[in-house]
């Protein structure tokens, strides 16, 4: 019984009164320490690319991505699920058919492939925790769809469309259509019915993602609805497919590093247009004079920043948002364009030139698949 604090007995002669000891505070969370760093983590960018992806040595999947990986299954707990997916290091990201694992990047495994990524493609798929996150729980989509079959369901068929359809080489995404969910960029949820699935998946699993709210009025929310409601129906059940195949595990893989980012600029590489002049002399001065600079030499100083601008308001990669900068400061110099008086102002709307271009590019028909 407790006692007032007035009358609390004295503690016994010569023992020295204490204070209450106090519960110790759990362990503040902490991402896991980075392995020890391998030899090639000193090579230059030349060196490293000589190297094939079995030479890598990559068995763990490295701080970074082993805390995403616990925060993932910590979602999927608190979801009631009892699916788990098993990772390996690969290539870049995916689920293969039929796999209730992901593959993860290798470049995402230590800091010094980071660099290398970013050095060869100007930014990491990935990179950032919200962005791993992300295409995390989109690729767990594919995986726990795997693993119970779930494409089988008829219901399924119907909001989403036939698993069996085949993959296009690109698509033309729709930004405003409310028949799908928004979780990755590029409106990746278009692009495939398993996509739709894995990209609805990633929103139901997000805790912070309110999708009650967010889609309130959707088409789109009917997917939401219907993913948690076939969620809570396989919440206890046993995993059906419990194969453990890991398709290009980094170990098998005899590929230089240089073929890789080659083959992989290759995917990302844009048909350029052709109707840039018009536009490039309506923002640029065709009269050079003098103390003047000239536009291409304009475009160059300022092209970092605008392609990170333009990436990231139309979702482009920021690759292929360079290569419509170069075209565009090659035709700037052959016209022998320069810039006008206000510097601010042709920034500006040199942006939101470049936008409208890789917009019109997007929405081509020709843009392929990230993921």
């Amino acid at each position: 019984m407790a006692t007032d604090e007035t009358t609390s007995p004295l503690p016994p002669a010569g023992v020295e009164e204490r204070e209450p000891e106090k519960a110790a505070a759990p362990p503040e969370p902490s991402e896991p320490p980075e392995l020890k760093e391998p030899a090639w983590a000193s090579f230059t960018d030349d060196e490293l690319l000589n190297l094939r992806f079995c030479d890598l040595d990559l068995e763990k999947e490295g701080a970074f991505l082993e805390a995403r990986i616990e925060e993932l299954n910590r979602e999927l707990e608190a979801k009631g699920l009892v699916f788990r997916p098993y990772f390996w290091v690969s290539e870049d990201w995916f689920t293969p058919d039929g796999v209730p694992g992901v593959a993860l990047p290798f470049f995402l495994a230590r800091p010094r492939l980071m660099e290398l990524e970013r050095a060869q493609m100007l930014e990491v798929e990935g990179g950032t925790v919200d962005w791993c996150r992300r295409i995390l729980r989109h690729e767990t989509g594919h995986a726990i769809d795997h693993a119970y079959e779930l494409h089988r369901r008829r219901h399924r068929r119907r909001l989403f469309g036939l698993s069996s359809a085949p993959y296009p080489e690109s698509y033309a995404p729709k930004p405003y259509s409310k028949n799908f969910v928004r979780n990755l960029d590029y409106w990746y949820a278009q692009s495939h019915p398993d996509e739709d699935f894995a990209e609805t998946f990633a929103v139901w699993l997000d805790p912070g993602s309110s999708w009650r709210e967010r889609y309130k009025g959707w088409p789109a929310l009917r997917k939401l609805e219907y993913m948690d409601k076939l969620m809570q129906e396989t919440s206890s059940e046993p995993v059906p497919l419990k194969v453990r195949r890991r398709p290009f595990a980094l170990s098998g893989l005899k590929q230089t590093l240089r073929s890789h980012y080659e083959r992989k600029r290759e995917m990302y590489q844009v048909e350029l247009p052709t109707f840039y002049d018009r536009d490039l002399k309506r923002l640029f001065d065709g009269t050079p004079r003098e103390g003047a600079a000239t536009a291409a030499e304009f475009i160059s100083q300022h092209r970092r920043d605008v392609r990170r601008l333009v990436a990231r308001w139309t979702g482009v990669f920021q690759y292929t948002v360079d290569q419509v900068l170069g075209e565009m400061t090659r035709r700037a110099r052959e016209l022998n364009l320069v810039v006008g008086a206000n510097p601010e102002e042709a920034k500006l709307n040199f942006s939101l030139l470049l936008a409208v271009h890789t917009m019109n590019y997007l929405h081509s028909g020709r843009y392929r698949f990230a993921l």
